[in-house]
């Protein structure tokens, strides 16, 4: 199942852009005219962005104890904090892509940046924790908008070989912005408190502003070919999209838990804010290598086999990261190691996925991505509840053995069709 050959980063000059909207209502008009558009300039903008966003989205966790002492907030509140970020940031995911699929990319990605930038960095102002919510879950929807359309158009897997190299370099970005993000938090907030938060929205501001103008028109790369409607899109997940689906449901629920709880147990721990800040960057960080370098041997390898071995090996990885003495060496080494595993899963499953509906690249994206994001964050509330009553090391540590799930779906044999680069 291959779409049209329309990639992305090429030895070509241009980037061919198409007004599907256009197209669709009047196929005789044909394509929208070339720009005369870079394509590396264009991925660059889209990847920066990508760091940016999610840097943003990474500010939370080192802050909620912060947060904590000055609402009065439970464990179980608190991870209702990082449970409302995550679900607006990921459940409106597969809408946003299908709209970009069907009507184009463009303001999407350029509201990406100003609204998460802005709603988000505001965080410290708020007078109240219903305030707090509000501000994070607009936030979140920002983030949501930019995911789908960006991945679609920087991976365009399913379109030969190399899909999940260009795949790896998106994810790169957004794990470098989780990894900048709690340390830049915290430095900022350490200099001029939380109030002072405000200042980091220029960066996104900026970037929207670049995104609309740097991607001109409502960008569609190849043919309008319009996605397959809503609700055959949600029969899919009985087939091939449901498996990857659920593994990438299990290993958001992992990366969730680690970055909520290891601020907390390390603050119960007498750790510094600035040190638990550092192991979540570690792990972030690592994320980073895990992404490269599994869209480096996605293009290569048996995808299953490599989603199973790395959904089993990233249950001691979780377990130790938790459990070892907060911040000490062997504990980072762990997240390291945890951190890198975790997001390898990424780029096998978004080329999957987009491989499994080639007409609706966004869409996919946005499922496997956004929708699998918020369900495995669902979970988080519930082990925050068990945290009060038994401790977050002990509740934590207890919940990483669901990674084992992501193993038994890569297994199945209708997924052998997508195993393999095309």
């Amino acid at each position: 199942m291959s779409g049209p050959q329309a990639p992305v980063i090429g030895t070509g000059s241009e980037l061919t852009l198409h007004e599907p909207s256009a197209a669709l209502a009047n196929p005789s008009a044909g394509v929208a005219p070339r720009f005369n558009l870079r394509p590396g300039a264009v991925v660059a903008l889209i990847v920066v962005s990508h760091t940016t966003i999610d840097a943003y989205t990474a500010f939370l966790p080192p802050l909620l104890p912060r947060i904590m002492d000055s609402f009065g907030l439970s464990i179980a509140l608190a991870a209702t904090l990082s449970t409302a970020l995550s679900i607006a940031t990921a459940l409106p995911q597969p809408a946003f892509g299908y709209l970009a699929d069907r009507f184009g990319r463009r303001a999407f990605l350029a509201a990406g940046p100003i609204v998460a930038g802005v709603f988000l960095s505001l965080m410290g102002m708020a007078p109240s924790y219903l305030i707090l919510v509000l501000l994070l879950v607009i936030g979140g929807l920002g983030s949501a908008a930019f995911h789908p359309p960006g991945a679609s158009l920087v991976a365009r897997a399913g379109e030969g070989r190399g899909s999940g190299v260009r795949m790896s370099v998106f994810s790169f970005g957004g794990a470098a912005g989780f990894a900048l993000g709690p340390i830049s938090a915290v430095a900022i907030v350490g200099l001029l408190g939380l109030p002072g938060l405000w200042v980091a929205m220029v960066p996104g501001v900026l970037l929207g502003i670049a995104l609309w103008f740097g991607v001109k028109g409502r960008t569609r790369v190849g043919p309008g070919t319009p996605p397959p409607p809503p609700m055959e899109v949600i029969r899919m997940l009985k087939g091939p999209l449901g498996l990857v689906f659920g593994i990438s449901v299990v290993g958001s629920f992992a990366q969730k838990g680690i970055l909520t709880f290891i601020p907390i147990i390390a603050h119960r721990a007498g750790v510094s804010e600035a040190a638990g800040a550092a192991v979540l960057s570690v792990y972030l960080g690592a994320q980073g290598l895990g992404t490269l370098t599994s869209g480096f041997l996605t293009d290569r390898l048996n995808r299953q086999h490599l989603l199973m071995a790395v959904s089993v090996l990233a249950v001691p990885a979780h377990i130790l990261a938790l459990t070892l003495a907060p911040a000490s060496s062997a504990a980072i080494v762990m997240a390291v190691c945890a951190g890198f595993l975790n997001m390898a899963l990424l780029p096998p499953i978004v080329v999957m996925a987009q491989e499994i509906l080639p007409s609706g690249t966004a869409a996919s994206s946005g499922i496997v991505m956004g929708l699998a994001w918020a369900v495995g964050t669902l979970g988080i509330p519930v082990v925050g509840g068990f945290a009060d009553a038994f401790g977050p090391v002990a509740a934590a540590a207890w919940s990483m053995p669901l990674l084992l799930l992501g193993a038994l779906f890569a297994m199945r044999p209708s997924l052998r069709a997508y195993s393999h680069a095309r």
